[in-house]
Protein backbone atom coordinates (compact mmCIF):
# COMPACT_ATOMS: atom_id res chain seq x y z
CA UNK A 1 0.00 0.00 0.00
CA UNK A 2 1.49 3.59 -0.78
CA UNK A 3 1.33 5.87 1.96
CA UNK A 4 -0.84 8.88 0.09
CA UNK A 5 -3.25 5.94 0.16
CA UNK A 6 -3.19 4.64 3.68
CA UNK A 7 -3.36 8.85 4.49
CA UNK A 8 -6.20 9.42 2.52
CA UNK A 9 -8.07 6.22 3.76
CA UNK A 10 -7.15 7.40 7.27
CA UNK A 11 -8.69 10.59 7.13
CA UNK A 12 -11.35 9.62 5.58
CA UNK A 13 -11.94 6.73 8.74
CA UNK A 14 -10.88 9.91 10.78
CA UNK A 15 -14.15 11.95 9.56
CA UNK A 16 -16.34 8.10 10.40
CA UNK A 17 -14.58 7.74 13.63
CA UNK A 18 -15.22 11.72 14.59
CA UNK A 19 -18.97 11.11 13.76
CA UNK A 20 -19.10 8.19 16.07
CA UNK A 21 -17.02 9.94 18.99
CA UNK A 22 -19.88 13.18 18.43
CA UNK A 23 -22.40 11.13 18.26
CA UNK A 24 -21.40 8.79 21.95
CA UNK A 25 -20.36 12.46 23.55
CA UNK A 26 -24.28 13.14 23.12
CA UNK A 27 -25.59 10.17 24.37
CA UNK A 28 -23.08 10.61 27.60
CA UNK A 29 -23.83 13.96 28.40
CA UNK A 30 -27.26 12.77 27.93
CA UNK A 31 -26.91 10.21 30.55
CA UNK A 32 -25.09 12.46 32.90
CA UNK A 33 -26.27 16.00 32.39
CA UNK A 34 -22.62 16.85 31.58
CA UNK A 35 -22.46 19.84 29.73
CA UNK A 36 -20.08 20.02 26.39
CA UNK A 37 -16.25 20.56 26.52
CA UNK A 38 -14.87 23.75 25.48
CA UNK A 39 -10.87 21.82 25.29
CA UNK A 40 -11.40 21.89 21.37
CA UNK A 41 -12.10 25.75 21.13
CA UNK A 42 -9.03 26.30 24.02
CA UNK A 43 -6.64 24.49 22.09
CA UNK A 44 -7.64 26.22 19.10
CA UNK A 45 -7.54 29.42 20.91
CA UNK A 46 -3.93 28.62 22.48
CA UNK A 47 -2.45 27.45 19.06
CA UNK A 48 -3.80 30.74 17.76
CA UNK A 49 -1.59 32.88 20.25
CA UNK A 50 -4.69 34.24 22.53
CA UNK A 51 -5.88 33.51 25.86
CA UNK A 52 -9.17 31.15 26.17
CA UNK A 53 -10.06 33.20 29.26
CA UNK A 54 -10.06 36.69 27.18
CA UNK A 55 -11.70 35.32 25.00
CA UNK A 56 -14.74 32.94 24.77
CA UNK A 57 -16.33 33.75 21.78
CA UNK A 58 -12.88 32.61 20.08
CA UNK A 59 -13.36 29.50 21.78
CA UNK A 60 -16.92 28.51 20.96
CA UNK A 61 -16.42 29.39 17.55
CA UNK A 62 -13.20 27.28 17.22
CA UNK A 63 -14.77 24.20 19.33
CA UNK A 64 -16.39 22.73 16.80
CA UNK A 65 -13.47 23.64 13.65
CA UNK A 66 -11.07 21.93 16.48
CA UNK A 67 -13.14 18.78 17.29
CA UNK A 68 -13.24 17.88 13.77
CA UNK A 69 -9.98 18.67 12.12
CA UNK A 70 -8.53 16.84 15.24
CA UNK A 71 -10.43 13.92 14.56
CA UNK A 72 -10.12 13.26 11.16
CA UNK A 73 -6.35 14.61 11.47
CA UNK A 74 -5.89 11.51 13.73
CA UNK A 75 -6.93 8.95 11.18
CA UNK A 76 -3.90 9.93 9.14
CA UNK A 77 -2.02 8.64 11.96
CA UNK A 78 -4.25 5.69 12.32
CA UNK A 79 -3.34 4.97 8.07
CA UNK A 80 0.42 5.81 8.94
CA UNK A 81 0.14 2.74 11.76
CA UNK A 82 -1.01 0.43 8.74
CA UNK A 83 1.74 1.74 6.50
CA UNK A 84 4.56 0.99 9.04
CA UNK A 85 3.38 -2.76 8.95
CA UNK A 86 1.64 -3.43 11.96
CA UNK A 87 -1.63 -5.87 12.11
CA UNK A 88 -4.91 -4.37 12.35
CA UNK A 89 -5.21 -5.42 15.57
CA UNK A 90 -2.05 -4.19 16.73
CA UNK A 91 -2.34 -1.09 14.88
CA UNK A 92 -5.51 -0.77 16.46
CA UNK A 93 -4.08 -1.41 20.10
CA UNK A 94 -0.89 1.13 19.72
CA UNK A 95 -4.03 3.92 18.21
CA UNK A 96 -5.56 4.33 21.56
CA UNK A 97 -2.65 4.97 23.97
CA UNK A 98 -0.96 7.23 21.08
CA UNK A 99 -4.40 9.68 20.60
CA UNK A 100 -5.18 9.60 24.75
CA UNK A 101 -2.04 10.14 25.22
CA UNK A 102 -0.78 12.95 22.42
CA UNK A 103 -3.84 14.68 23.63
CA UNK A 104 -2.99 14.74 27.23
CA UNK A 105 0.15 15.88 26.60
CA UNK A 106 -0.75 18.75 24.23
CA UNK A 107 -3.43 19.75 26.88
CA UNK A 108 -0.29 19.61 29.19
CA UNK A 109 1.65 22.02 27.16
CA UNK A 110 -0.67 24.36 26.26
CA UNK A 111 -1.67 24.98 30.30
CA UNK A 112 -4.94 23.68 29.65
CA UNK A 113 -4.99 21.00 32.21
CA UNK A 114 -2.92 19.23 34.57
CA UNK A 115 -1.84 15.76 34.11
CA UNK A 116 -4.44 12.67 33.56
CA UNK A 117 -3.64 11.45 37.11
CA UNK A 118 -4.71 14.57 38.54
CA UNK A 119 -7.92 15.16 36.24
CA UNK A 120 -11.50 14.46 38.98
CA UNK A 121 -12.08 10.08 38.24
CA UNK A 122 -15.09 11.33 36.57
CA UNK A 123 -13.09 13.70 33.86
CA UNK A 124 -10.65 10.61 33.20
CA UNK A 125 -13.24 8.62 32.66
CA UNK A 126 -14.94 10.70 30.40
CA UNK A 127 -11.71 11.57 28.16
CA UNK A 128 -10.57 8.00 28.25
CA UNK A 129 -14.06 7.08 27.06
CA UNK A 130 -14.42 9.58 24.09
CA UNK A 131 -10.80 8.94 23.25
CA UNK A 132 -11.69 5.27 23.17
CA UNK A 133 -14.41 6.27 20.98
CA UNK A 134 -12.52 7.54 18.70
CA UNK A 135 -9.65 5.18 18.46
CA UNK A 136 -11.64 2.23 18.20
CA UNK A 137 -14.01 3.85 15.66
CA UNK A 138 -11.57 5.37 13.15
CA UNK A 139 -9.54 1.74 13.36
CA UNK A 140 -12.54 -0.49 12.83
CA UNK A 141 -13.54 2.36 9.52
CA UNK A 142 -9.83 2.51 8.44
CA UNK A 143 -10.20 -1.55 8.37
CA UNK A 144 -13.46 -1.44 6.72
CA UNK A 145 -12.62 0.97 4.05
CA UNK A 146 -9.44 -1.44 3.31
CA UNK A 147 -11.79 -4.16 2.53
CA UNK A 148 -13.93 -2.36 0.56
CA UNK A 149 -11.66 -1.00 -1.83
CA UNK A 150 -9.39 -3.73 -1.82
CA UNK A 151 -11.86 -6.04 -2.96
Amino acid sequence: METLEAVSRGLVAGAIGTVALTLAEQAEMKLTGREPSSVPGQVGTKLTGHDPDDDPERVKRLDPVVHWAHGIGLGAVRGGLDRAGLSPAAATLAFYPMVFGGDAAMYRALGIADEPWRWPRAELATDLFGKGVLAFATSAAYILLGRVTNG
